[in-house]
This record gives structure tokens, C-alpha cells and sequence, in this order.
């Protein structure tokens, strides 16, 4: 990576998702094969939580913290210790501090400090109650979603590892970890269902299944990159084997593919069908879970990227920051569906978002899409 201002906060930001994504696999692979749900829970909102949610959040903060201790470290997370801190949670307090202590033992293999011995429960509960920072205009903000796309990830389906700094209320670098997204194209699988990326976790030559990468860029450069994940006992060299990403060149809307949520209850379904049709497309869109689908814009895998939420519902900004400035570094445009650029300096929300959000590989099929909003939305039931 070239020298220049926050090249030490991506090396550690991308070290640390890398080290994340494993903790995450190991994770996935015990649910996966688990039948009594014991690593998962459900919050008040009846969304789940898993050990890896609290274990990556918990392994963040503490890499970070001990990284920067020299800075008041302000972090912004999704999580927080109340489930963990019932009386009938001991199983699971105890699986996230084992699945944290496996986690740090392993650092050294990613370019990290380990800690000299396991570290207590206390200081586990503690590491991801510091993630209580409701970012703000000013100073500087790491901003993390543990596991975007539980409900995927407990499926054995796609999710991500999302950490971004945020500094005076802009994002400044983004990192995202996809540990179940391939990293050749051509090995995406479309069921034809749902068209969903499907993961493949029965595979197990990686010859056949090259499976899992980090993407992440820093603002300002114009680049955004892809490192494919460590496996077995290999240790994390730098740059990984990185490639550099872009978008995909297509603007005619009739050859792009778009990328959806896809529980309906996190998008408008039916009004994003009705915009295909009136802008043209012809491909059937591609339905996957968490900021996955940012990945695909950002590498060139679809064009299209679009979330209309349920009334009263309000984007947090760990959904989305790390993943908007890697599509924008790779050449893509995100806005919400006014045309304005995502707000990221209002707190914990994405406070003033008109509608939806928008992300596409480039200003001319944005601008049609911005079109195209406007001429369906008086007639949509939103």
C-alpha cells in the first residue's frame, strides 16, 4: 500500500477484518451443522444475533483499543451486552469468550498483537461495551457491523464483516469482508428461485471453490482493492495477492443486473420490480443478503444496487459506510433516491435519506435510475 495519510488505519482495519472472516467461518460451520440454535439469539426487533456478532465485535475492540491506545478510540457497533448478560445466557457468554480467545490466539498469523494470556470475561463484556459511541460531525469514528446479514449467515448463506473510519463526518476508509463470496465471477451460483449468490459451504476443494475476499479503499485514492481470504495455515503477506476492482462499464440499463435484499420486509420488492420495468431490464435480479450486494457493484459482478425500506424504518449508518466509499473509489455513484450523497456525519442513523438508496457502476445509468424514480414513485405504494 502507498504511503500517505490513514495507510496505517487500513493496514490494521483490513488486517483485523481478515482475522474477523475467520472467526465468522469457524463460527458459520458449527451452526451450520447444529441443530439446537444454542449460538443464536433473537433481539428485541426478533432480528438474530449470533456468538460471532459479539466475538468480532469483541475482537475489533480490542485490536483497536490496544492498536491506538494512545487515541481516545471511538467506536460505533451494532451490539450490545444485554442478551449476553442474562441469566439464562451463561452458554452463550461462555462460547463468545472461548470464540474470542481462539480468535487473538491466532493474530499473529494476520500481522497482530496477540494478548500474553486469554483474556477474562470482564474484559471481554468490557470490549464490546466501548462500541457505544454515536459517532457524530466531529473526530474521528470507527464504525463496525460485526455480521451484516445474520439471517444469511445462519443460513449458510452470504454476510459481511463491515469496518469504516469516519473522520469529521466523512467516511474516509472502508474495509469489507465476504468470507462466502467467490472471488471469480464465474463462480457465482444462481438458484432459480430466488436468484441468490449461495455460498457453497458442501465444497470443499478451493481449487474448485475459491471462496472469500476483502475488499476495501480509502477515500480520495481512486482505487479500491480485492485480497482474497487466508486459508489453512498460511500466514496473511502483504498485499495478499490484492487486485484492484472497478465497476462494470455497462450503461444500458436493458443489460444491467440488480442486486436486492432478500427478506421483502427489508425492501419494496414490488416498487423496485416496477422501476426495472419501466427503465428496461431484462436480467432477473440478483437477491442477496447484507452489503454483499455493495461488493457486487464495486467488483463489476451487477450494476445496480437499490433499497426502498418499509415506512418508519431508518438506515444505520454501520449498514452502508464502509461499503459506499469501496464502490465509490472503485468508480460507482451511491446516493439516496433524491440524488444526494448519504450523510454519514448525523449519528448512528442515516438521518434526512429521501426514500431509498441508490448505488450504481456509473453517473449515466444513475442518472436514469434518478429518472425513473421520480416518474414511479406518486404512483407506488410505499
Amino acid at each position: 500500500m502507498e504511503e500517505g495519510k490513514y495507510t496505517k488505519e487500513l493496514d490494521v482495519a483490513v488486517r483485523v477484518v481478515h482475522l474477523a472472516c475467520s472467526l465468522c467461518q469457524r463460527v458459520q460451520k458449527k451452526l451450520v451443522v447444529s441443530t439446537n440454535g444454542a449460538h443464536v439469539k433473537s433481539k428485541d426487533d426478533d432480528s438474530p444475533v449470533t456468538v460471532a456478532d459479539w466475538s468480532v465485535q469483541a475482537t475489533v475492540s480490542l485490536v483497536l483499543s490496544e492498536t491506538f491506545k494512545g487515541e481516545n478510540v471511538s467506536i460505533v457497533a451494532e451490539e450490545d451486552v444485554q442478551t449476553l448478560s442474562k441469566s439464562d445466557s451463561e452458554g452463550l457468554l461462555a462460547a463468545v469468550v472461548n470464540t474470542v480467545n481462539e480468535c487473538l490466539a491466532e493474530a499473529p498469523k494476520y500481522g497482530l498483537q496477540s494478548p500474553n494470556r486469554p483474556l477474562a470475561t470482564s474484559q471481554i463484556l468490557e470490549a464490546i461495551c466501548r462500541c457505544n459511541s454515536s459517532g457524530g460531525p466531529s473526530g474521528r469514528h470507527w464504525v463496525l457491523d460485526p455480521v451484516d446479514g445474520t439471517l444469511g449467515f445462519v443460513r449458510g448463506d452470504q454476510y459481511a464483516v463491515a469496518l469504516a473510519l469516519i473522520e469529521d463526518g466523512k467516511v474516509v476508509i472502508g474495509v469489507l469482508g465476504c468470507p462466502n463470496y467467490p472471488m471469480k465471477k464465474e463462480l457465482l451460483s444462481y438458484p432459480h428461485k430466488h436468484n441468490q449468490v449461495t455460498s457453497k459451504l458442501s465444497v470443499s476443494n478451493a481449487e474448485t471453490w475459491d471462496k472469500g475476499c476483502v475488499l476495501y479503499a480509502r477515500r480520495g485514492s481512486g482505487e479500491a482493492w480485492m485480497q482474497p481470504l487466508v486459508h489453512g495455515e498460511e500466514n496473511l503477506q502483504w498485499p495478499n495477492s490484492a487486485s484492484q476492482i472497478q465497476v462494470s462499464p455497462i450503461v444500458d440499463p436493458v443489460l444491467a443486473t440488480v442486486c436486492e435484499p432478500v427478506e421483502r420486509a427489508n425492501s419494496n420488492h414490488s416498487f423496485t420490480a416496477g422501476l426495472a420495468h419501466t427503465m428496461g431490464l431484462r436480467n432477473q435480479p440478483m437477491r442477496v443478503h447484507s452489503m454483499v450486494k455493495y461488493a457486487a457493484i464495486a467488483r463489476g459482478d451487477a450494476e445496480i444496487f437499490m433499497k426502498f425500506a418499509r415506512c418508519g424504518y431508518k438506515e444505520k449508518i454501520w449498514d452502508h459506510a464502509a461499503a459506499v466509499v469501496i464502490v465509490e473509489e472503485a468508480g460507482g455513484v451511491v446516493t439516496d433516491a433524491g440524488g444526494r450523497p448519504l450523510d454519514f456525519s448525523r449519528g448512528v442513523y442515516l438521518e434526512g435519506l429521501d426514500r431509498g438508496i441508490i448505488a450504481c457502476s456509473g453517473a449515466i445509468l444513475h442518472e436514469k435510475i434518478i429518472e425513473a424514480v421520480y416518474a414511479s414513485w406518486d404512483s407506488s405504494n410505499l
